[in-house]
């Protein structure tokens, strides 16, 4: 049985699991990134690669050294460098004399031709038909997107709990729930139980939580340990976070059609082109969030990350027009937690002083003869 690994983005890794395993091959499922993944891919990537580009590659290495035979991985297109990483992390393993076979599927709507002819090499190995591989596919997916529903519904509980960590224990739970669950019947249980157990974690619902936005580059979004467990952390100080990328709906907009055209129009404004990866949706949704009434965004991007430089430049500007305050925050291997904490601490205070004067003025404005 061939020994088939993946890139670690998130809580995704459960749904690829099963999907290489209901393939018919074992799945090399990666460890979460650590300290030790980060500095191996520093060892031999690029000094100016970005840290998602590190971050890969040293856990491909951590794969390969635990046998994995294959690796399936996407591409893309456009000006951001990710396009390109694939063949770069193909070309320092092999130099480094790994032996493996490396498939890197770009967005099918950028070719359907190769996607296809790469898809049905896969299917080969794994002798597994096209029926089969939709049906396959299905229940892969019903997981990803049982992921994604739980991890929002734990952000909008956490601000609320009344025992710091409960959300996050109960979400760890629900991770080995769905874990277990493989047949679609499995799934809908696994979603049951974990909605019930999220909403047992007892809350003080007298609070008034700040809503913050997160936009940025989409690894650094989607994996904790490269932003550094920011959604658990603003949620532990009393935020309701909403990221501008989950995994399944960034597929089904960006990967399956052409992005979401009501960004585009909202941030063309300020930034008419695509300039690569998400940093026309970094604008956009900024702007977005401001009209939803957010109390703040939060930017994070990779250190070197092009379209995201782009963005930072334009994100005052939005800013100021839409009187919604943004912090930027780049990260790279240098990048220490307790700094990053104390900029999003002192963030949180200026947008709670921020919102009790203009509740003041609102109050105020309603006084006779004012």
């Amino acid at each position: 049985m061939k020994k088939v690994s993946f890139a670690h983005m998130g809580y995704s890794y459960l749904g690829f699991k099963q999907l290489v395993e209901d393939m018919g091959f074992e799945a090399i499922v990666p460890a979460n990134p650590s300290p030790a993944t980060l500095d191996l891919g520093v060892q031999y990537a690029p000094e100016f690669a970005c840290i998602p580009f590190k971050t890969v590659l040293g856990t491909y290495l951590e794969v390969l050294n635990r046998g994995a035979e294959m690796i399936i991985t996407s591409g893309g297109v456009g000006p951001c460098r990710a396009g390109l990483y694939g063949l770069l992390h193909e070309k320092i393993l092999r130099n480094l004399g790994y032996n493996f076979e490396l498939f890197i599927f770009d967005p099918p709507l950028t070719g359907l031709g190769p996607f296809f002819w790469k898809l049905r090499r896969v299917l080969k190995e794994a002798r597994l038909s096209w029926l089969a591989f939709i049906d396959v596919v299905r229940r892969a997916w019903a997981k990803l997107k049982l992921l994604d529903e739980l991890e929002q519904m734990a952000t909008v509980t956490r601000p609320y709990e009344i025992k710091r960590g409960a959300t996050t224990r109960a979400f760890n739970q629900c991770l080995e729930i769905i874990d277990r669950a493989r047949s679609s019947k499995e799934i809908a249980a696994a979603r049951e139980e974990c909605r019930q157990l999220l909403q047992s974690v007892p809350r003080d619902e007298e609070r008034r939580p700040l809503r913050i936005g997160i936009v940025g580059e989409i690894y650094v979004l989607l994996e904790p340990f490269m932003n550094l467990d920011i959604e658990k952390t603003l949620g532990e100080m009393g935020v309701i976070t909403k990221r501008s990328i989950y995994l399944t709906n960034y597929t089904t907009t960006d990967v399956l059609a052409h992005g979401t055209e009501d960004i585009r129009q909202i941030a063309h404004p300020y930034l008419n082109q695509f300039v690569g990866g998400h940093g026309q949706s970094s604008v956009g949704e900024t702007i977005l969030y401001a009209r939803n009434g957010f109390d703040g965004v939060i930017q994070l991007a990779p250190f070197t990350c092009i379209p995201e430089i782009v963005a930072k430049s334009i994100l005052p500007l939005v800013s100021r027009d839409f009187n919604i305050p943004v912090l930027s925050l780049t990260i790279d291997e240098q990048t220490g937690r307790a700094g990053v904490e104390t900029r999003l601490e002192a963030f949180v205070d200026l947008l709670r002083q921020r919102r009790e004067q203009m509740e003041a003025r609102s109050n105020a404005a309603l006084l006779p003869g004012y």
